[in-house]
């Protein structure tokens, strides 16, 4: 057996496990942006790996600007492409906390980053310097869809998935584990494993790292600070007529975020309406397994 470090050197065997919900993900989206948003074309994606999500957006025919920290994955991301895509997306490195691209500014109608990655983001300051990056580049009436797992931080045990994919003939299971959170650091020791197993392979590639822990509260303060505000909240399900209710238990969470009035610039135009802002139907559902993919 051949071990190995890190799985976002090996994109095609990373999104065996966690690209299984790119279309719904998409569609899911698309309603987003009609019923909160200004249902304009231009997106952003903070961490878009290898470029799922990318790709299925330019094949609907949205202008997309994607980063990412890893040059494999960005490497995957654009053989994937075709060349009618490529005129639509723009793909380039950067950091979650440093991104900025003044042509940019004022200009995102939809930003996203749905899997927890977010959470890579070890301190505070660092998170609230992607959020009040993000909010620059939004649009009026513009939102950030950001989704990541708030921390039960009375939890006695640690946490632990399994997933199967396949790839060609290489058989991939995939291991999670996440540690008990430690409150005062306000972290959780994240470890993966990927067997990787076919004809001519046995590879074991396992990495490891600390997410950041948020409570709801924790969350809240954080949004406020970066000049964000909640216009509604989803869970991983990806159900537009099942908004999470006050008191909800579940931990899987899909911010529905808007750049504050009071951060706007006093020139800033109004928000550009959308074509539906109905108060979405409430309805409860069963806790969503963990999902840390980007």
């Amino acid at each position: 057996m051949e071990k190995r470090t890190d799985w976002y050197e090996h994109p095609q065997y990373y999104e065996a496990i966690f690209g299984t919900d790119t279309v719904r993900e998409v569609d899911f989206l698309l309603a987003l942006s009609e019923r909160f948003g200004t249902g304009g074309k231009v997106w952003l994606e903070p961490a878009c790996g290898a470029g799922r999500l990318v790709e299925e957006a330019a094949r609907r025919g949205l202008r997309v600007v994607g980063y990412d920290i890893s040059e494999a994955m960005l490497a995957h991301a654009r053989k994937r492409l075709t060349p009618a895509e490529r005129r639509r997306v723009k793909l380039g490195p950067s950091r979650m906390e440093s991104f900025a691209d003044p042509a940019l500014e004022g200009q995102v109608d939809l930003a996203h980053c749905l899997v927890s990655t977010f959470r890579y983001l070890d301190s505070e300051a660092a998170a609230r310097q992607h959020l009040e990056g993000t909010r620059r580049l939004l649009k009026p009436g513009g939102i950030y869809v950001l989704g990541f797992h708030l921390t039960d931080y009375e939890r006695a045990r640690p946490e632990h998935e399994r997933w199967v994919g396949q790839v060609g003939e290489d058989r991939v299971v995939c291991n999670t584990n996440e540690g008990l959170p430690e409150r005062r650091a306000r972290r959780s020791a994240m470890r993966n494993r990927l067997r990787v197993t076919g004809p001519d392979k046995d590879w074991l590639i396992e990495t490891q790292w600390h997410f950041r822990t948020y409570s709801s509260a924790q969350a809240a303060k954080l949004f406020r600070d970066a000049g964000l505000r909640v216009l509604s909240c989803f869970t991983f399900d990806y159900d537009m007529d099942a908004p999470v209710e006050r008191g909800s238990l579940r931990l899987d969470r899909v911010f529905i975020l808007q750049p504050d009035a009071v951060s706007q610039p006093e020139d800033a135009p109004p928000p550009a309406p959308a074509s539906s802002r109905k108060a979405p139907k409430k309805a409860s559902t069963p806790q969503k397994r963990l999902k840390t993919s980007r």
